[in-house]
């Protein structure tokens, strides 16, 4: 059998042979799967009011409810099964998580290529206020901006990008920068091809890398960042089941013997986040030689 040739496979190849990553990677993937499919999976809807009972509130693991079903994890504060409410959490950190790290990779990279690329006032310009902005700490930036938005799905992804857009701006500036000034780039900028020509195939193909690596671990960012502003009361609002939130609900019920409550959904986020990061950190270990073993 002839070995891998295409870098896809090669990358594959390599990948596979860590089997914490691999078993993190099957981890996410499962997540997903079943994230995506909630609605077909889960016991309750827990966004329908029609099919939820306060006689069901806080009701411990394995308590057959009102709809006739067993609530494996139990129920939380408003009566929702905690399984169901926890897969569609799961979907809604993802559907954040992804798209705030999508928006966010796709300003950050266009402001540090083209920084790198210009050059000039413009450049420092760019680079200035990246810097500035990363001076910050993204959950105080987040808080703030979160808190000026309002609640809301798109004001909290708003809030996310602004918050991580940088880090993907200086990322990609950095790997501009060093190609930029290459010979073979000045070599293409000294024939009339066009500047969008020279961009897209010269600079960056070779950001690819590097973006790939800090996106993983900015989805995980936003994950977490998005349960700590619903947890406090400045994410999506209360009729929106998200991790965060659930964790918030039982809070109070901690000490009186309800734990489940918070403790499940806490669990589901500390699983998501860590085999994101597990990925996250076996993906860079391919793309710097330096890391590889």
């Amino acid at each position: 059998m002839s070995a891998p040739s295409t870098p896809l496979a090669l990358f594959w190849a390599d990948f596979r042979e860590n089997r914490v990553a691999l078993a993190a990677l099957a981890m996410v993937a499962l997540i997903a799967l079943a994230a995506i499919f909630a609605p077909l999976i889960a016991p309750q809807n827990p966004y329908d009011l029609a099919t939820l009972s306060l006689m069901d509130a806080r009701r411990p693991p394995g308590f057959v409810g009102s709809g006739g079903y067993v609530h494996l994890l139990g129920t939380d504060p408003q009566g929702r099964d905690l399984v169901s409410a926890i897969l569609y959490g799961l979907r809604i950190s993802i559907q954040i998580g992804v798209a705030a790290g999508a928006v966010a990779l796709t300003l950050g990279a266009t402001l540090g290529v083209a920084a790198a690329y210009l050059g000039g006032r413009l450049e420092a310009l760019i680079m200035r206020a990246v810097d500035l902005q990363l001076s910050f700490p993204p959950i105080l930036l987040a808080l703030v901006l979160s808190a000026l938005l309002g609640q809301g799905r798109l004001q909290l992804i708003a809030a996310l990008v602004a918050a991580q857009y940088a880090y993907f701006a200086r990322t990609a500036y950095g790997a501009a920068s060093a190609e930029r000034r290459k010979d073979y780039v000045e070599a293409a900028l000294a024939t009339p091809l066009s500047g969008r020509r020279v961009v897209f195939r010269h600079l960056l193909p070779n950001c690819a890398p590097p973006l790939i690596v800090v996106a993983t671990v900015q989805i995980a960012n936003a994950i977490s960042l998005e349960a700590t502003l619903s947890f406090l009361g400045l994410g999506l609002p209360v009729n929106e089941p998200s991790l965060g939130m659930l964790i918030a609900n039982g809070f109070p019920y901690m000490m009186s013997g309800r734990s489940w409550i918070s403790v499940y959904p806490g669990v589901a986020l500390i699983v998501l986040i860590v085999a994101i990061n597990l990925v996250g950190d076996q993906v860079r270990d391919q793309f710097n030689p330096r890391l590889r073993r």
